[in-house]
């Protein structure tokens, strides 16, 4: 973490230097100093002890107290606030070759200039309620997007956790085996019945108390018993792997820093590895591809065969897909759609994006947009909603997953891709467990090449639809859409901003 105080030093000399005029040498002569360790001082790099720091006071003329004190003129407040704010403590520079402490002397080097530049990315952030959280889960998903989401070491440590825990090639994990093992070898207290009774704690998955010598996992009982065993499998896998920084609950109340999105990724990664071992995955998509008809029943196969929820089981396929056929041209998203909600059909919620592929998809758009219609996430939820009214009318549920599957062509410039694209998409949606009136829908999409439709029979299947889609309604250019939730505003809007520039070049001309 930069030392604040040092960085600090460092600008307001630098600032203070520049206000009278001064090059480093005649201030380097006067306080008694050399040129190079004054650079290294103005650079944040070192901190002078105090009888240096007089004679600098002196050599620019500033009282001692100010210069040491926290406080900077206006001009050098945005670079001040960068170098106290959250962010900077919190994101990981070094996983893309940058020292935080690089970044503050780049600011504070033109700091007129990039001091308007923080407050204008302060301000987008803000209009856009975007949190330290939000910027440290990009990170992550880049971090996973330069490893191609391969991860041989977490798929080693999944196989070692197998072999302690005596399963077999291919044994599947229970639920009520995983908690046994957190309790007989760990010493763990597994509490399923705290959290559904309070009203607080009740949408928690699980809370991790206790000590390290008593810990107690709360577990939220209402939970099915596949997302049961991936809360014990994951306990399991902080534990291999050592993760000191893992979140004490399975949902975020504050992310202080990027050792615990790692942590929270590398341990649930585990889980699923251990619940979905990479042979069983593997010998499945082979199956898949060698296909020659699509058929939603092994999706639904797989949901039962590996008793896996949908995300765990859609997940696990961004891990295997690029090692078991060479595909890692694809994305994954999750939206949730809240059906009690006035106007329920526009409550769809992007709440998760994960994409290797070429073609930005989400990119760029803003919160107000609706999201293209013809995706089979989206089909999927309003199947799964109409299925559920009519059931309602009848005084019974139907929680049994929806599965959607089409050759989708994303049309030219969604997502600010010059080129147009196509994917196989698959998409499942059912209702979340422990929030009543909200669906959740998973999807996968491939991309789709030559070389890669011919290796994945499946994906010639005349039997599948073809849907030309876009990214949001008010940037698409299929006119006659039949589920169209807005006009296209955004597309109007350029097209008229090239006309009238178009109009303004021939005026020039004349």
């Amino acid at each position: 973490m930069p030392d604040r105080l040092r960085l600090i030093l460092g600008v307001k000399l630098r600032s203070l230097r520049q206000e009278r005029g001064l090059g480093l040498k005649d201030v380097a002569r006067a306080a008694g100093l050399s040129v190079s360790y004054l650079s290294e001082i103005e650079q944040g790099k070192k901190y002078p002890k105090p009888d240096k720091l007089v004679d600098l006071s002196v050599a620019l003329g500033v009282p001692y107290d100010d210069l040491v004190s926290l406080r900077v003129d206006k001009g050098l407040d945005a670079v001040r606030d960068v170098i106290e704010s959250r962010l900077l403590r919190s994101f990981p520079f070094e996983l893309f070759g940058v020292d935080a402490d690089d970044v503050v002397r780049l600011l504070a080097a033109m700091p007129d200039r990039t001091g308007a530049l923080v407050r204008a990315v302060g301000d987008v952030t803000r209009s856009y309620d975007a949190q330290v959280e939000d910027f440290l889960l990009a990170a992550l998903r880049a971090y996973q997007q330069m490893h191609a989401n391969r991860f041989p070491d977490l798929e080693a440590t999944a196989d070692a956790l197998r072999a302690r825990l005596g399963l077999a090639d291919g044994e599947l994990p229970t639920a009520d085996r995983l908690r046994a093992a957190l309790e007989a070898d760990h010493g763990y207290t597994v509490d399923t019945e705290r959290l559904p009774s309070d009203p607080d704690l009740a949408t928690f998955r699980s809370v991790l108390a206790g000590t390290p010598s008593a810990r107690v996992l709360y577990v939220n009982g209402a939970l099915h018993d596949e997302q049961l065993a991936f809360l014990y499998a994951r306990e399991l896998g902080f534990l291999a792997l050592d993760a000191r920084h893992r979140p004490a609950t399975s949902s975020w109340i504050e992310v202080e820093r990027f050792e615990q999105v790692l942590d929270h990724f590398r341990g649930s990664y585990v889980a699923g590895a251990v619940l979905l071992p990479a042979a069983l995955v593997d010998a499945e998509l082979h199956r898949l591809a060698a296909m020659p008809r699509w058929d939603q029943d092994t999706v639904l196969g797989w949901l039962d065969g590996f008793r896996a929820t949908p995300e765990m089981l859609f997940h696990r396929l961004t891990q295997r897909l690029p090692d078991a056929l060479g595909l890692d041209e694809l994305y994954f998203l999750r939206f949730h759609h809240d059906t009690a909600a006035r106007g329920a059909s526009d409550s769809y919620r992007l709440t998760k994006t994960f994409n290797l592929s070429q073609v930005p998809v989400p990119h760029g758009i803003a919160a107000d947009e609706h999201y293209c219609r013809r995706w089979p996430e989206m089909r999927a939820l309003e199947a799964l909603n109409e299925r559920q009214r009519t059931a309602d009318g009848q005084g019974r549920t139907d929680d049994r997953p929806v599965v959607v599957a089409q050759r989708q062509h994303f049309v030219a410039g969604v997502g600010g891709s010059p080129a147009e694209a196509d994917f196989f998409a698959v998409a499942v949606a059912r209702p979340l467990a422990l929030v009543p009136g909200t669906n959740s829908a998973v999807a996968l999409g491939l991309r789709r090449t030559r070389a890669t439709a011919r290796r994945v029979q499946v994906w010639s299947d005349p039997a599948l639809p073809d849907v030309d889609v876009g990214l949001t309604c008010e940037r698409c250019p299929i006119a006659d859409c039949s589920v169209r939730a807005a006009s296209a505003s955004v597309l109007t809007a350029e097209a008229t901003a090239a006309r009238r520039a178009a109009a303004l070049a021939t005026l020039g001309a004349r």
